[in-house]
């Protein structure tokens, strides 16, 4: 991947003609390359000035534009809860749990098919891939906004779901592509925060075209549904031509600043094989490593508060004495304070190179959130600014896990199947979220639902630190073990399992 490789042994640069690949070439045979024979690519050299000028146009193309893509798909995916709000569940007659069930059954194509839309991404390369993607989730939403019973409702979400599926690993596995690990954090929490700018720009937007309720006959939250949907599949076409791909990919940079950008990246993962196509043995490789399933359950603990949040607040909200339109406009600033939050979360993280505290910490914030609403009931104020806690405390802590387990990984096929994993496995907890909340818990004030969300908090931080404890041992024990012997092959084909590589704690 990262600059031509010279091939003593091959017998087309030996006969002197030109070799029939391209010169980011996985070679298998690079394990027989002469120990004295050196990458002339490895040498060049960018001052820091034009460094920083490099980064910062990657920066401008690759991040606002996967933040819009993930902006838009969890606005289609959570505005159902805007939606509940203006009477979807009163025109559709939804009966006892069919409301959490029509939430639930989103999940399943969303965790089966995580990893192989990774592959596919790697294959059809991320400009097609996601676009495609993209249009289609922002079409069955549209649709969802003309459904007319229960099953109909079922039927758009289980499509979402499958549409959506690629949209968070795939764009965590690209970023992960174009960044070294210590300059990740900021990158990644900016992408994740479109979570949190999602709702509150779906609060503002459900506040506004909820009164459009009866306007061409429509009730309020199909307008939701047509005009949410609608704006993403414009912003699908235009996406197909500034959605990035890799690095080796790049035409919007030079040849150079795409020679540069693979040679830093390899200085700081080692090589990925980005040429060699994943099969199913690399995935069966992956998933030898402990460390893998750990970096689920940290992400499987979060999801659940995360979703909860996000598929509830409003219902929450309301539950304080506001109207319809008040209930949404104050669902706005607790997603915005959990951007600003994540921000400074990651600018500290990223300064000092350190991931575990900067999990533990806003984990422990949200926790008390969620303590303070269990035991107050009373006090629509502290109620309020526990929500606030809650929100900055789970959406500042998500990135930061998965940057750190994704980072780690290293190697495309490592990270491509690790970080879908994660996802998928992590989305299990979606389906837990959806009926932590039920309506007959609403004359307990919803004690048990805070429950489930401080439990499966906990699960994440026990997590978190057993993750951090092996990252640890590891990289002590790798730091006293004699100098490694394998050929740069068989380095590439174990990515971060290479003696030689050090894990970021």
């Amino acid at each position: 991947m990262f600059g031509r490789e010279k091939k003593a042994s091959s017998p087309d640069s030996s006969s002197g003609k030109e070799p029939p690949y391209p010169s980011n070439y996985y070679d298998p045979d690079i394990g027989r390359v002469a120990a004295n024979d050196h990458d002339d690519d490895l040498h060049l050299q960018f001052s820091p000035s034009r460094e920083r000028r490099l980064l910062a146009k990657i920066d401008l193309r690759v991040i606002p534009v996967l933040s819009i893509l993930y902006l838009l798909a969890f606005l289609d995916r959570t505005n159902i809860a805007n939606a509940s709000i203006f009477g979807l569940q009163d025109e559709l007659r939804l009966q006892g749990p069919q409301y959490n069930t029509a939430l639930t059954i989103f999940f399943i194509p969303y965790i089966v098919f995580e990893i192989p839309s990774n592959v596919l991404l790697k294959k059809l390369k991320p400009h097609l891939w996601l676009s495609v993607c993209m249009f289609g989730f922002g079409l069955v939403t549209i649709c969802q906004g003309l459904v007319q019973n229960y099953s109909g409702l079922l039927a758009t979400r289980f499509f979402l779901g499958l549409t959506e599926t690629g949209m968070f690993p795939g764009s965590f596995y690209l970023i992960g592509m174009w960044y070294r690990r210590s300059e990740a954090q900021k990158r990644y929490s900016f992408f994740f925060g479109s979570t949190s700018l999602a709702g509150a720009f779906g609060g503002l937007l459900a506040s506004a075209i909820g009164k459009m309720d009866g306007m061409q006959g429509y009730r309020g939250w199909r307008w939701i549904f047509i005009l949410e949907g609608l704006l993403t599949c414009v912003v699908a076409f235009t996406f197909f031509f500034v959605i990035p791909d890799f690095p080796e990919n790049a035409k919007w940079l030079t040849e150079e600043e795409r020679k540069y950008v693979q040679i830093r990246l390899r200085k700081d993962q080692g090589r990925s094989a980005a040429e060699r196509p994943i099969g199913f043995r690399d995935v069966l490789k992956v998933f030898k490593d402990y460390k893998i399933f750990v970096g689920g359950f940290m992400y499987f603990g979060l999801i659940v508060p995360a979703y909860s949040y996000a598929f509830f607040a409003p219902g929450i909200i309301q539950t304080y004495g506001y109207s319809r339109i008040q209930t949404q406009l104050h669902s706005v600033p607790p997603w915005a304070a959990s951007f600003t939050f994540a921000m400074v979360i990651a600018y500290f993280s990223d300064k000092l190179k350190h991931r575990f505290a900067f999990t533990i910490i806003p984990i422990c914030i949200a926790i008390a959130g969620f303590a303070i609403l269990i035991v107050v009931h009373d006090n629509h104020h502290l109620q309020y600014g526990a929500l606030f806690m809650v929100t900055m405390g789970v959406y500042s802590a998500m990135p930061v896990i998965v940057c750190w387990f994704n980072m780690n990984l290293g190697g495309h096929h490592r990270r491509a199947v690790g970080t879908a994993w994660q996802i998928g496995f992590g989305n299990i907890g979606g389906i837990i979220a959806t009926y932590a909340f039920l309506p007959k818990d609403k004359a307990d004030f919803y004690r048990p639902g805070y429950a489930i969300c401080i439990s499966f908090i906990c699960l994440s931080a026990a997590s978190c630190i057993v993750y951090a404890a092996g990252l640890l041992m590891q990289n002590r024990r790798r730091e006293k073990a004699p100098r490694s012997l394998l050929t740069e092959f068989e380095k590439t084909e174990l990515g971060d399992m290479n003696p030689e590589y050090r894990y970021l704690l």
